[in-house]
């Protein structure tokens, strides 16, 4: 080979080292970000939410991961405007980052029989 093709090789080999490295450095960075966020398992079921009190961090980003134990029921924190279906069989997702410090109340907004409406609790958010 001559001077100026083993350059371009050598050029080229060092551009593609370079991007992998990139993408292997990106990769990380998005599994941190991945990793950062806390999954909470709740159970609904006839008039409870298991658990029905929930502590986060002011701007930590949870999922929030329903099961719907007996038949649809809702999830409502009418506060952050976030509303979701929770069917039986199926995990639900609910992600939600609270900007601001506080106590929000949420509920079961599909009727599931007497007693429907104890069927509640509250999101604290802490500093």
């Amino acid at each position: 080979m001559d001077r100026a093709r083993r350059q371009l090789c050598a050029r080229l080999a060092c551009g593609i080292g370079a991007l992998l490295t990139l993408a292997a450095i990106d990769a990380r960075g998005v599994k941190e970000v991945i990793a950062k966020e806390r999954v909470i398992a709740i159970e609904a079921r006839k008039f409870i939410y298991t658990p029905n009190e929930i502590t986060v961090k002011k701007d930590e980003t949870v999922v929030l991961a329903f099961t719907a134990v007996d038949f649809i029921h809702g999830f409502f924190i009418p506060d952050m405007h976030i509303r979701a279906d929770l069917k039986p069989g199926q995990v639900t997702e609910v992600r939600l980052t609270p900007g601001q410090a506080g106590e929000y109340a949420f509920l079961c907004d599909n009727f599931c029989g007497s007693g429907h409406e104890e069927m509640n609790g509250k999101i604290i958010v802490t500093e």
